[in-house]
Parts: C-alpha cells; sequence; structure tokens
C-alpha cells in the first residue's frame, strides 16, 4: 500500500483522563510519559510511518501541557496544530470542530491518544480501499471488550448491541478508525456526541457504510488503569 494517501492524523487529546486520577490531576492523559516520553508520541510514531504529514491535537484538560510539551509545535519535523475544545464535544463532536482543517483531505485517521500500539495500519488502509466505507475502523478478534459486531462481509453491523445484530464475530474497537469526508455530513457542529451515535445511524441507513479490519498482529495496550500504566512504565516493549 502506497504511503501518503492519508495525510492527516486528529489524535484524541482533549479527555479528563479520570481513569488514571490522581496522575492526571495536572496534565492530559496522552502526556503522561512512559518510556521517558509522552505516550501521544508512540501513536505520532506509528502515524508517521504511513506517511501522514501533519497531526491535529485537540485539547480541553490542561491544555497549556500541549505547547510546554511541544514548544516547536512539531514532532520530527511533522506539525502539531491544536485545537481546543472549551467544552469537551467527544469524538463525534471533536471530529467535526476540526472539519474547517482539513483542506483538500479526502479523508482522516483518527487515534485516540491513550493507546500504544504496532498494530500494521497499512492493513487498516488497505482494508478501507477495498470495502469502500465510509469509516473502517480497526479491530482485535481478543480483548477485555468485545462489543463490536461484523458481518461476513466485513462491514460493522452493530456497536455496544443497539441494533442487537450478532453478526459473524464480536470484536474489540482498537481506537483508530479512518474516516472519509463524506461522513462528516453526519455529524453536528458543536454537539457533544460519541462517535458511535452516528456510526450507528450510518449502519441504519446503509449496512456497507461502516467497515472493519482485524487485525491480531502488533502489541496493544489501552492505558486505561493506573496499574496498567504503571505496569507499561516498567516494561514496555514495542
Amino acid at each position: 500500500m502506497e504511503k501518503g494517501l492519508i495525510k492527516t492524523a486528529f489524535i484524541l487529546g482533549a479527555g479528563l483522563g479520570t481513569r488514571l486520577m490522581p496522575l492526571t490531576r495536572n496534565i492530559p492523559k496522552p502526556l503522561l510519559t512512559v518510556g521517558g516520553r509522552p505516550i501521544i508520541t508512540y501513536a505520532m510514531e506509528h502515524l508517521r510511518g504511513i506517511g501522514v504529514e501533519r497531526f491535529i491535537v485537540n485539547t480541553h484538560h490542561c491544555p497549556d501541557k500541549y505547547p510546554e510539551s511541544f514548544p516547536d509545535s512539531l514532532w520530527h519535523d511533522i506539525p502539531i496544530i491544536l485545537r481546543h475544545e472549551p467544552v469537551l464535544l467527544d469524538t463525534a463532536g471533536g471530529i467535526k470542530n476540526i472539519e474547517d482543517l482539513l483542506r483538500d483531505d479526502d479523508r482522516i485517521i483518527v487515534y485516540n491518544g491513550d493507546i500504544i500500539t504496532s498494530l500494521p495500519l497499512e492493513r487498516l488502509i488497505r482494508r478501507h480501499f477495498e470495502l469502500r466505507s465510509e469509516v473502517t475502523l480497526a479491530l482485535r478478534s481478543s480483548g477485555p471488550l468485545l462489543n463490536v459486531n461484523i458481518d461476513s462481509d466485513g462491514f460493522i453491523c452493530d456497536m455496544r448491541n443497539i441494533l442487537r445484530r450478532p453478526g459473524t464475530q464480536s470484536c474489540l474497537f482498537a481506537g483508530i478508525y479512518i474516516v472519509d469526508r463524506s461522513f462528516f455530513r453526519r455529524l453536528e457542529k458543536e454537539k457533544i456526541a460519541s462517535i458511535v451515535e452516528p456510526l450507528i445511524a450510518a449502519i441504519t441507513d446503509n449496512p456497507r457504510s461502516v467497515g472493519g479490519a482485524i487485525i491480531d498482529s502488533g502489541i496493544w495496550h489501552d492505558v486505561g488503569t493506573v496499574e496498567e500504566y504503571h505496569r507499561l512504565k516498567q516494561g514496555l516493549q514495542i
């Protein structure tokens, strides 16, 4: 798969980090350090490998900490654009809130700022173009929360059992997904909403609008608890 098909990555960095309190009282969770550097830089390194040319990061909790960590607004010569959310907009609202920054991008890759993974993103990109879906989610076949259902053709048929469509397999959502610009019409500006809501609406309208790529190779960590954070600090291998 040719590099550079996706030039912009949106890294979700605005969360409150409540599950990691008190560690996140004065710092956003993606800026906590693992292996001597901020968690978010693992996402940046991963995305750089597929030819991403700029990062957009949304901020809310302790927004001043991002310029302190990236004073030149760069990471390895790749520009970092910060988009502050005075009111936390959740995932769907956050994605809509950066629409004006996308210029001529046909699609973006969205990446949770609190995961550390080495799953091969090229497979996600290839699957997105094979399925011709509006959105394609990276999935794992095992994990702590198997609440995304996929059908035999590779399309997402349900999430969180909202539509009661079991499909052929239940998977873990890996926190990375590709979003075509056409999907933005389903998002409402300044609306606080999870990405699950418009995804379910899209699936209801067109069962082939949301695809899935099951990628079990590579490591995957959700830095979701204080215990997990300290475990990774002691021995992350990537």
